[in-house]
């Protein structure tokens, strides 16, 4: 008999919700909130205010999609952490209140851990990774590099020291004047630029771990001073910043990867979160596997950024382990 998981992801911007038949997803609906775009970011009381407008029609139309009644669902899974307390709080209260009111167990899920595990999504003719592997996980507000032995035994084993991936690409993309959000603009406009323009400085951290408060500085500086010269010089060279900015982030996040395979062996990697998205960093993680001999594991598109069905297939594997949690549960803002 299958078991069905309904997955809700409030943690940020996206209301989504997912239903799953064991490891294949039946729906996965997200609403997305195109408040933000006028301000250049997320602002978090509208960001939990819309989360409150759509997160019933949002789970209503995954129903739907699936196929299936509430009273099918066998478990409630939902986004604990991290993410904004406002949003998680939205997330969080209804399902604890939905899995009350269908007596059956609710799933609590950590953001970053379900974007590794999007990869055991059931696809047909798609691989799944093997036990252990190298997971590059960049979103917006995360970069890390995590050994994965088991589908919740996961080490991370470099992070950012400060400022995420994803953020750079956004704080650049601004700086431009480019629409929010920054990343898949830039990435669009890059693939038409040269990225041996301009030379940004990339980050010297020691170990695994990363940096890129340094980066945005320099590329902020960088424009002032050249904006003195010539007010135009950002607009007659925007596809080049774009894909200069995109080789530095994207080399910088490669040789930690590089060196994370060779310091523990493993030649199995795969890259989660909405950075694994750009077209720039899935071009070079191919080459990559033919330089290096590597296996690489890319999610498919509608699974990188956030969305439910990673939260979903997440409770299924805890839901054949029995873990539950309880209606005290309460949501938490940074990754324990």
């Amino acid at each position: 008999m299958s078991i069905y998981i309904l997955g809700i992801e409030s943690s940020c911007d996206d209301t989504s919700a997912a239903i799953s038949s064991d490891t294949k997803i039946l729906s996965n609906v997200t609403a997305n909130q195109e408040v933000h775009q006028k301000y250049g970011g997320v602002v978090p009381e509208l960001a939990s205010r819309a989360h409150q407008q759509n997160i019933i029609p949002v789970i209503h139309n995954a129903l739907k999609e699936a196929n299936i009644s509430k009273n099918q669902l066998h478990a409630v899974a939902f986004t604990r952490g991290p993410g904004l307390l406002g949003s998680l709080l939205v997330g969080v209260s209804f399902a604890k209140s939905f899995a009350l009111g269908l007596d059956i167990p609710l799933i609590d899920v950590d953001h970053m851990q379900a974007h590794i595990l999007a990869h055991f999504i059931r696809e047909e003719s798609k691989s799944n990774p093997d036990f252990p592997f190298l997971c590059l996980t960049v979103s917006g507000g995360h970069t890390q590099i995590v050994l994965v032995k088991g589908y919740f035994d996961m080490q991370i084993i470099g992070k950012t020291l400060d400022d995420a991936a994803g953020e750079t690409f956004d704080k650049a993309a601004k700086i431009m004047g480019l629409p929010y959000p920054g990343g898949p603009v830039i990435d669009k406009l890059a693939r038409e630029g040269n990225p041996d323009a301009f030379d940004f400085p990339e980050p010297r951290i020691p170990k695994l771990d990363y940096s890129f408060s340094g980066l945005k500085t320099s590329i902020l500086y960088f424009l002032r001073d050249r904006l003195k010269e010539d007010p135009d010089f950002i607009e007659k060279n925007k596809k080049d910043l774009c894909a200069s900015i995109q080789k530095v982030i994207i080399n910088t996040l490669m040789k930690k990867l590089l060196k994370a395979s060779e310091e523990t062996g493993i030649r199995q990697i795969a890259i989660a979160g909405g950075v694994s998205a750009n077209s720039g960093l899935r071009s070079i993680l191919k080459e990559a596997e033919k330089k290096h001999n590597w296996n690489t594991f890319i999610p498919k598109f509608e699974y990188t950024t956030d969305n439910a069905a990673m939260i979903a297939v997440s409770g299924y594997f805890k839901y054949l382990k029995k873990e539950f949690t309880g209606q005290e549960v309460a949501p938490y803002t940074r990754q324990k």
